[in-house]
């Protein structure tokens, strides 16, 4: 019994930390405010000092951690949000994650807004050689977002073993965040990798080509809202609702455009600027690059091919089920 308390009291400190949803969201728009002032003065083209870029990440590191305290506040503190979890069933574990992929989703805006800007400026100009500095400073200030992310994925795997455990199904508490890096090493290897190896290339080991490219690499991303949005309605059971349908056939669009098709595309454009025909620009490439584009597009086809068996299987059900309700009546 003394166990349960403890329990019901840890999280009711996590709820006490985001009872000030008002001075938090002054907080989301005034560090996003500070990143867009501290780039106002560059040049298209200039390059993201040190300095500049350490502010820049540290920005992003409260954006991204302020911005999903302030989302879990309005939902778990508020009258409205209270409303919507009691509607919707939700437990405080579900809160958590829907937040996650709502902050996963705004990551993602911005890196859409960051690559239409680069490869509208780059791509129009010499591609191999002309750069925006967006790229770099959003490079800065994304790769606070992944570490952010592993924070926020041991929130909410946290939150889920304290429901469990105050459910009587699980004998023991939280687990501690060093533990969890440690079981989960697969996903926090992989936010590691990105986040620093990514930004890496970006900023430093492009070896002075342009951002025309890097441009699609942000662009990646377009799908991603959609991906945060088919969870969401899952959590608040909407997965047999028409939206869960449409969502999913634009997410796997937008999926295949941006993360698949894309690379071929780009490719094309890298040909015709060389002027080589498309087999010999691939040639042409440095073994490097070529190891790079097969590493991100093999992931993106198997997940695109479980997207469309994900799918199909949704459509069947659809159709079964009217199928089933005309048989009804």
């Amino acid at each position: 019994m003394k166990s349960k308390v403890q329990l019901i009291s840890q999280i009711k400190k996590e709820h006490k930390k985001t009872h000030m949803h008002i001075p938090l969201i002054f907080v989301v728009i005034l560090t996003l405010v500070l990143s867009v002032l501290s780039v106002t003065d560059l040049e298209w083209e200039d390059r993201i000092s040190i300095n500049r870029g350490f502010s820049l990440f540290f920005y992003g590191l409260v954006f991204f951690t302020v911005l999903y305290y302030a989302l879990n506040n309005l939902l778990l503190r508020t009258t409205s949000g209270q409303r919507f979890m009691k509607t919707y069933k939700l437990t405080v574990a579900d809160v958590y994650d829907i937040n996650n992929k709502q902050v996963s989703a705004v990551q993602a805006l911005f890196c859409c807004i960051t690559g239409m800007t680069s490869c509208t400026y780059s791509c129009t100009r010499d591609m191999l050689r002309t750069s925006h500095y967006i790229s770099e400073a959003y490079a800065w200030f994304g790769a606070a977002y992944f570490f952010y992310d592993i924070w926020s994925m041991y929130k909410v795997h946290n939150v889920k073993i304290l429901q469990v455990s105050m459910n009587g199904d699980v004998k023991r508490s939280g687990v501690k965040f060093f533990s969890y890096l440690q079981t989960h090493a697969i996903i926090v290897g992989h936010h590691i990798f990105i986040g620093g190896f990514g930004f890496l290339v970006i900023t430093y080991l492009r070896g002075g080509l342009g951002d025309c490219f890097f441009g699609f690499v942000y662009l990646m991303e377009a799908s991603t809202p959609f991906v945060s949005l088919r969870g969401i309605l899952s959590k608040i059971g909407m997965k047999s609702s028409n939206l869960y349908v449409i969502n999913g056939l634009v997410m796997l669009t937008t999926f295949f455009v941006c993360r698949v098709a894309m690379f071929p595309c780009v490719i094309y454009l890298y040909a015709r600027s060389v002027d080589l025909d498309y087999i010999s620009a691939i040639h042409s490439l440095p073994n490097g690059c070529k190891i790079s584009i097969l590493i991100l597009l093999l992931p993106q086809i198997y997940w695109f091919l479980l997207m469309v068996k994900g799918a199909s299987q949704v459509l069947k059900g659809k159709v079964t089920k009217k199928k089933t309700l005309k048989n009804v009546h």
